[in-house]
């Protein structure tokens, strides 16, 4: 079993998951979102499943710092937003196959372990 985990290193929840799968021995592929960015074709997947909003931190410092209360983007736009600017996205972003997951969801992830 591994799993992929989308987050930054100063992220709570992104710490967090990570112990949890580390706790039980599961292979964690880590990508720190702000040495690199994911691709929009991963966040698509995201954004197919649960939703652009789902994605959105609206209550992050840095959507505040950037004044997007009021912004009215297309979703492709939003798309490129969250690309270039990570610290907008909720985190972690976790997937196991075909299976995602966005923020702190421990039953998920502990169905997925077994553990």
């Amino acid at each position: 079993m591994e799993v992929q985990v989308f987050g930054t290193r100063k992220s709570a929840a992104t710490r967090k998951a990570l112990r949890f799968f580390a706790e039980r021995r599961v292979k964690t592929h880590f990508v720190d979102l702000q040495e690199r960015p994911a691709s929009a074709g991963e966040l698509r997947r995201f954004v197919q499943r649960f939703g652009l909003e789902a994605l959105i931190d609206r209550s992050s410092r840095r959507f505040a710092d950037l004044g997007l209360g009021a912004a009215r983007l297309s979703e492709e736009r939003w798309l490129d937003k969250l690309v270039a600017e990570p610290l907008l996205l909720r985190t972690p972003l976790v997937r196991y196959g075909s299976n995602l997951t966005i923020g702190e969801a421990t039953e998920t992830w502990r169905d997925w372990s077994g553990r």
